[in-house]
This record gives structure tokens, C-alpha cells and sequence, in this order.
């Protein structure tokens, strides 16, 4: 079989690492691809925007099977396109992926299907925001409504920052397009969290718990990253919880995605809140989260194209996936300046001998090839990934191949795991 993987981050290295080792993949391609998926497949050099380029390429080769990463790929209707050529791809459907690609399309379906979820206004105007602001206490969250490489979030400590921070996005485009509509939200108190779930439109099959850091300092503190590290199984979500997600969020969410007649073949990755009331909705991401994809598939027993298949074949009822009891810590290494202004093209001393550890892989993200040297080419790098017995030992492998490790700037957080 041959599988075109769509994307160039981690979290498509995880996914192309882990479809290479099922024994009915002959040949992985992965468009545009990193200096990391070219170990493990062909890099196409056609961006995840281009799809016309895709399908040709996907025709050309006759691949059976595209896996789509990127939520923007998902948000631009990528797989419209595939299926109604005829051609197999894993994810959700535009109209479905509008879930993640509007905050507000995502806000008005959990309220209609009575999914729990933080009071909000939309607001497309300042004087609408500031008439809203009225009824919110503060902290407020002010989100972007549309996609911003997940930094659109700002919790707003006071009225004129909030008030500041609207301006900002609806009238001197920060975050443009994204943020030309704004949804103002309650702000929740309580334990963030996130769940993986396949869903193939008539049942769905929940991962096992992984945990992200998105502020780029220990602590939890600064600004919002794409995420500085994950952690899987996390020792914030217990079985009375998932319980009550399943009941509360997954079902309500299937039975919504019925009604509303959207297609969804692919994966649910929702941020959630456990608060006093119960765990209530922050967003809903429509794929693979990234860096938690590269803390949960190694952690995977089952041959993942298994998986995929069962969500588009709508038989995820008959498969049960074996997971490893071992736990998964994932570091990810960041260029100095991210998530703002960054310097690229540093070369990377160590990867030999970070990856000769055991049970260490190392995922790439914002890498590139340019003759015999891997030269960094994004705001995250690397995600360095180890297994071990518990949580502890695989913090203590995944650092130890951290430290071995050297780029110019490089950055990361020495605390994921630990809170």
C-alpha cells in the first residue's frame, strides 16, 4: 500500500514514522515533508496549501491512502477534494472541520447539542466587544475566532486589556483573517486538559489520556505556543473523568455531528476544562494534536493504518487497540525567539547520538536536509520523545538524549511532565 502523509511538522514525522512500520505500507510519501520524514519515507516538495499539486501527485502514484496533518489543509477542504475524485483520505470534511476553523461555528454546536462549554459572545465590531465586555467578569478569554497556529488566545486580566487586545484583532489585524471575528469567553477555572478520539460518523474509539505544555516558560507561565512538550498517560484526567467526557462531550458530539449531517472521518482532539460543574469544551481540534501525537504513538501497539481504515470504513465498534503500559515524555527543542521572530538555518550537532539511546526516537518539526547537515528551518525543532517504565524514567531518557542535542539558540522547557 502506498500513503501519502500531508504535512511537515511533528506530529507528521510521528504519523509517517509509525504507518512505515505496518507491514502493508510499502511506501510512504510525505508533501512537503522535513529532513526527518526523509529517513522513514520520499519527501514531495509540493506545500500542504497546493491541492491541485496534491491530487495529481496522489493520482500520479495512485496512492491508496492520504493522511491530512494541518488543520488549515482540513479548514481548506482538502479532503472535498480527494473524495469526490475517489481517492481515500483520513479527516473530516470541510463543513466538519469548520469545527475547529471558526470558534464561533464551534461555540453555537455545542450549545444547540447541549455540550458543556463557557458562557461567550461574538463580537465582529470594537463598540459590539465593548458592549459585551458588560457581561463578563474578568479575567476574560479574548480568542481569535479563526485559525493562528494555536497563539489566538489571550486571557485578558482587566477591562481596558481586554478592551486593547480587540482592537488589536478586529481593527490593526493581529492575527489577520483569523482574528476579523472575536469571541469573547468566560473564563474557567479549573484543570486543562485534552482527549483523542477517532470518530467515523457513527461511533468513536478514545485514546489514552496525553497531556501538552503550551506556555513557552516552566511553570506554565508566558505566552501561548504550538506546544513545548506532552506527556502521555497524563495524571490529570482519572476514569471518573473520562466517564463523564464520554458521556457529556463524546456522545452529544457524535449524536450532533448526525443531525447537522457533517461528514467526520478522522480525529477529534478536543481542549477541555475540568471545572466544579464537570469538564466543559475550550475548543474542538479537528486532527492529531501536535505535540501529543508524538508522546501517544509510540505508546501504540496496533498497526495505526488498522486504525485509519476502521474510521473511514465506519467500523471502529469492532477494533480494540493494544497500547504499551509504558509512559511517553516529549521535549520539544525550539529556536531562540519563538513563538516570535527567530533565526533558521542553524545547523544540529547530535542527533546520532541522541538517537542511539533506547527508546528514544526523535521526531522532526521545523528541520530541512541541505547536503550531509540538518540545519533548523521553523520556530520548533525537534520533539525528543522516550519511553520508559513510568513517567519519571521516561523524563529522566528523553532529557539525557535532550542534552545531547546542540543547536545555536536552542530552547526548551525543563519541567513537562512535571506539572
Amino acid at each position: 500500500m502506498k500513503v501519502l502523509v500531508i504535512g511537515s511538522g511533528g506530529r507528521e514525522h510521528a504519523l509517517a514514522w509509525k504507518l512505515r512500520r505496518s507491514p502493508r505500507v510499502h511506501e510512504i510519501f510525505v508533501a512537503p515533508g522535513n529532513a526527518g520524514t526523509a529517513r522513514v519515507g520520499t519527501n514531495v516538495a509540493i506545500s500542504a496549501g497546493d491541492f491541485p499539486g496534491l491530487l495529481k501527485f496522489a493520482e500520479q502514484q495512485d496512492v491508496d491512502l492520504t493522511v491530512v496533518g494541518p488543520d488549515n489543509a482540513l479548514a481548506g477542504g482538502v479532503v472535498d477534494l480527494f473524495e469526490d475524485a475517489g481517492r481515500r483520505a483520513f479527516g473530516p470534511r470541510q463543513a466538519a472541520a469548520k469545527l475547529e476553523s471558526s470558534k464561533s461555528f464551534a461555540k453555537d454546536f455545542m450549545v444547540r447539542h447541549g455540550i458543556p462549554t463557557a458562557h461567550y459572545a461574538v463580537c465582529r465590531s470594537r463598540d459590539e466587544a465593548r458592549a459585551a465586555l458588560g457581561d463578563f467578569s474578568f479575567p476574560v478569554a479574548v480568542k481569535a475566532d479563526g485559525l493562528a497556529l494555536g497563539k489566538g488566545v489571550v486571557i485578558a486580566q482587566s477591562r481596558p486589556e481586554a478592551e486593547r487586545v480587540v482592537t488589536e484583532m478586529l481593527e490593526q489585524g493581529r492575527f489577520g483573517e483569523a482574528g476579523r471575528t472575536v469571541v469573547l469567553e468566560e473564563f474557567l477555572v479549573g484543570t486543562e486538559c485534552s482527549v483523542h478520539a477517532l470518530v467515523d460518523g457513527r461511533s468513536f474509539l478514545l485514546f489514552p489520556t496525553a497531556q501538552d505544555h503550551k506556555q513557552l516558560y516552566e511553570g506554565n507561565r508566558g505566552p501561548n505556543t504550538g506546544g513545548m512538550g506532552s506527556f502521555s498517560p497524563s495524571n490529570k484526567l482519572a476514569e471518573p473523568d473520562l466517564v463523564e467526557i464520554r458521556r457529556q462531550i463524546l456522545e452529544p458530539f457524535l449524536h450532533g455531528i448526525q443531525t447537522d449531517k457533517l461528514v467526520y472521518r478522522g480525529l477529534l482532539f478536543p481542549g477541555l476544562m475540568l471545572t466544579a460543574e464537570g469538564p466543559k469544551v475550550l475548543e474542538f481540534n479537528c486532527r492529531f494534536g501536535d505535540p501529543e501525537t508524538q508522546a501517544l504513538v509510540p505508546r501504540l501497539e496496533t498497526d495505526l493504518l488498522d486504525l485509519l481504515e476502521a474510521t473511514l470504513e465506519r467500523r471502529l465498534d469492532q477494533v480494540t487497540p493494544a497500547w504499551t503500559t509504558q509512559s511517553a515524555v516529549c521535549v520539544v527543542l525550539a529556536s531562540g525567539g519563538y513563538p516570535d521572530r527567530y533565526d533558521t538555518r542553524k545547523p544540529i550537532a547530535g542527533l546520532a547520538e541522541a538517537e542511539q539511546l533506547e527508546d528514544v526516537v526523535i521526531f522532526h518539526a521545523g528541520t530541512q536536509q541541505e547536503d550531509n547537515r540538518v540545519l533548523t528551518a521553523g520556530g520548533r525543532v525537534l520533539g525528543v520523545t522516550a519511553l520508559g517504565a513510568n513517567l519519571s524514567s521516561a523524563r529522566r531518557r528523553a532529557y539525557d538524549a535532550v542534552e545531547r542535542i546542540r543547536f545555536d539558540g536552542r530552547y526548551f522547557r525543563r519541567d513537562i511532565g512535571l506539572i
